[in-house]
């Protein structure tokens, strides 16, 4: 059986991020008077953004309610995009487009999802040059589906908009534990974690993918190791 779908996550796993994303939800609280270390908030990466943000709230003993949170994405959301349409240290993870166009040239489907919401994922696409350049087939947002991950809304949105009907058919890659979960709860074939964003190696191990690459660029050897899909 080969894989008709890879769902890949972005921030930090096909898009460098020097610890932007972090950083601008820290700013985001602070402005709200929640003071956050980095450290707590890249344990969150991978989360929606609005559970994140309620979730640092209610550590700090503030507001959470649902206008609260509200106000704090929309400040992080306004931040992002600034960030990610103009700060030069953002790009495409090394060997992305590659890995991409390797894929869809063996028939797979290449679908993106985010904890980020729909506008801040489509300013880089649209930076990228992903969808113009055809490297990509899908993309999903957690801002769009009922619930993010580790549900698994997300990959399944994908698998219906790319006509894959079979989970045990879609790769899921992702740079957190939280996107080892969705794949689990999705049923995908293969998981795969990367260590080029929020977790290291061991972290991620302890959460069971099926394998940990270090470099995205690594994807076509795993799956020519496994033999699915034909390398040729």
């Amino acid at each position: 059986m080969t894989f008709e779908l890879a769902v890949f996550d972005m921030a930090g796993t096909t898009v460098y991020d020097p610890d932007l994303v972090a950083q601008a939800l820290q700013d985001a609280l602070t402005q709200a008077g929640c003071h956050a270390s980095l450290a707590d908030l890249r344990a969150l990466m991978g989360y929606t953004k609005p559970a994140a943000i309620r979730s640092m709230l209610v550590a700090h003993d503030l507001s959470a309610d649902d206008s609260q949170v509200a106000l704090v994405h929309a400040d992080f959301v306004q931040r992002m995009l600034d960030c990610y349409r103009t700060h030069d240290a953002v790009r495409p993870m090394a060997g992305a487009g590659e890995v991409f166009a390797w894929l869809r040239q063996r028939g797979v489907r290449i679908g993106l999802n985010t904890a980020f919401s729909q506008d801040i994922a489509e300013c880089l696409i649209e930076r990228f040059g992903w969808r113009q350049r055809g490297l990509i087939d899908a993309a999903i947002s957690a801002d769009r589906v009922a619930q993010g991950r580790p549900a698994p809304d997300m990959i399944r949105a994908l698998m219906a908009a790319c006509g894959v009907g079979d989970a045990t058919r879609v790769i899921k890659i992702g740079d957190t534990e939280v996107d080892i979960r969705e794949g689990r709860a999705a049923g995908c074939g293969l998981v795969v974690a990367v260590t080029t964003g929020a977790y290291h190696r061991d972290e991620l191990l302890v959460h069971h993918p099926d394998a940990v690459l270090d470099r995205l660029d690594e994807l076509p050897a795993l799956l020519a190791r496994i033999g699915r899909p034909n390398p040729a």
